[in-house]
Order: structure tokens, then C-alpha cells, then sequence
């Protein structure tokens, strides 16, 4: 399957740029239109679809932001994914597009290995939400997108779960899945997350002779001092006292 993307840049050259990177990196996607503005883009979902739409921010007639919230308040079922290309003197523009619910920014220029990045927590984000779907076909229902979401996560040990992830996975944009979570379970889903981790960490110093940088690895901590850092503080005691006072030699 080769999933569609809409490019809109209003100059021509980013464009072309911008489609040989996406050829290059050698992912299933495919660049089905391109427009010159947000508007062009926004009349062209009207008629067609795209799984991804990469936009700049700054462009004429109609702007990226503007189109991001166009096909979020009025999308009447566009699925699409809004991935922006900003330039270094446009980065809050950026963070504002990931609180309006944006999957991810690029900054210009755009290197081959970021979109990869990227392109490929998308189909991360796609598989995980077919997961959720297989699920729910075979009769599994559960009262809230919150109790779902801690499902999924228990059921697949999705210990490197991000929160865009489990928003897409509740169907919600990520601001509004933060308040609901927060609501339904007294703690943030970033704390509760760290929460899992943690005892996930303990688990595997407990019943396992991974290493320590494995097991941060393991539970989605790019950084080993950070993971050990994290765990003395929900714990008391960092990972390799843990471990040497349950196996002392």
C-alpha cells in the first residue's frame, strides 16, 4: 500500500526539493498533489483524499496554520495527518501547529533522515492504530478512549507509548486526551507512563540480566543517565542499587 501525500509550498523549487526526499527515503508514500497555497490545498481535499498533508507555514492566500485548522474544524471526515516545514525564525509558529494537533514539524532544510524519522512513527501510529481496531471488531469494547488506550498499552507492553501516539489511539487530539486522561485517572498520561516504566524497570533488574542501558532502551529512554535519574527518583534508589540489594553477591 502506498499512502498519498498533498504538498503544498508556495515555491515551486522547496516542492521539487522536497518530493525527491520523499522518493529517496525509499517508504511507501507518494506525493499526489501539490499546491501553491492553503487554499488551493483545501479546495483540493474538498474533492480528493491524502493521508498526509506537508505544508509550510508561511504562504499566500492561505496560510498553513489557517489550513490546519480548516481541515481540523471543518474536515467533514478528513482523516489527514498535517506534517509542517517551518524555517528557524518560524519555530513557535510550529509548536502552536503541534497544540492545534499537527503529527510532526520539520525545520528547513529538510534532511532525508528526519523525514524517515518521521514517515516511519507514521506507519507506526497506522499499525498500532489497526491493532486497536482489530480489537474492538472482535467484540472487546471499553467504556472509555482512556481505558483503551491503558488496554492497549498493558496488552502489547507499549512501554515507548508518546502521547501523540495515544491520543491518535483515542481518536482525540492529543490537548483534549491529556485533560481527559488527567480527569479520569488523577495523574497526567506523562506521569502514568513513567509510572509503567518504572515498574517495568524494577520487573527486568528483578528477573533479567539485560543491562541497564538495554533496559532504558528497552522502555523508550534514549538516554541511560536520564532512565537511571528517573528511576531513583520514583524509587529512591537508582537501577544498580535496585538490583544489587535484591541479588546481592
Amino acid at each position: 500500500m502506498t499512502y498519498q501525500i498533498l504538498l503544498v509550498e508556495d515555491e515551486k523549487w522547496v516542492r521539487t526539493a522536497l518530493r525527491k526526499v520523499i522518493e529517496k527515503i525509499n517508504l511507501p508514500f507518494a506525493v499526489v498533489h501539490e499546491s501553491p497555497n492553503g487554499m488551493e490545498a483545501w479546495e483540493w481535499l474538498e474533492r480528493s483524499h491524502a493521508d498526509i498533508v506537508l505544508t509550510d507555514i508561511r504562504m499566500p492566500v492561505m496560510d498553513g496554520l489557517t489550513l490546519l485548522k480548516q481541515i481540523r474544524n471543518k474536515g467533514k471526515g478528513n482523516t489527514a495527518d498535517i506534517i509542517i516545514v517551518s524555517g528557524h525564525d518560524e519555530f513557535a509558529y510550529a509548536q502552536q501547529a503541534i497544540r492545534l494537533g499537527a503529527f510532526d514539524y520539520f525545520l528547513k532544510p529538510v534532511e532525508a533522515e528526519e523525514m524517515t524519522e518521521c514517515f516511519r512513527n507514521w506507519l507506526q501510529r497506522q499499525k498500532t492504530a489497526a491493532s486497536v481496531s482489530t480489537i474492538q471488531q472482535a467484540g472487546e469494547q471499553y467504556r472509555t478512549p482512556v481505558e483503551q488506550v491503558i488496554h492497549y498499552i498493558e496488552s502489547n507492553q507499549r512501554f515507548d507509548l508518546m502521547l501523540a501516539e495515544a491520543a491518535a489511539l483515542a481518536h482525540l487530539n492529543p490537548s483534549y486526551f491529556c485533560k481527559l486522561f488527567k480527569q479520569q485517572k488523577g495523574v497526567t498520561f506523562t506521569d502514568y507512563m513513567t509510572s509503567v516504566r518504572m515498574r517495568e524497570a524494577a520487573r527486568l533488574l528483578e528477573h533479567t540480566a539485560l543491562r541497564i542501558t538495554e533496559i532504558a532502551d528497552r522502555l523508550g529512554f534514549a538516554d541511560a543517565a536520564y532512565f537511571s535519574n528517573t528511576f531513583k527518583k520514583e524509587t529512591g534508589t537508582s537501577p544498580s542499587e535496585y538490583r544489587k540489594r535484591l541479588h546481592p553477591a
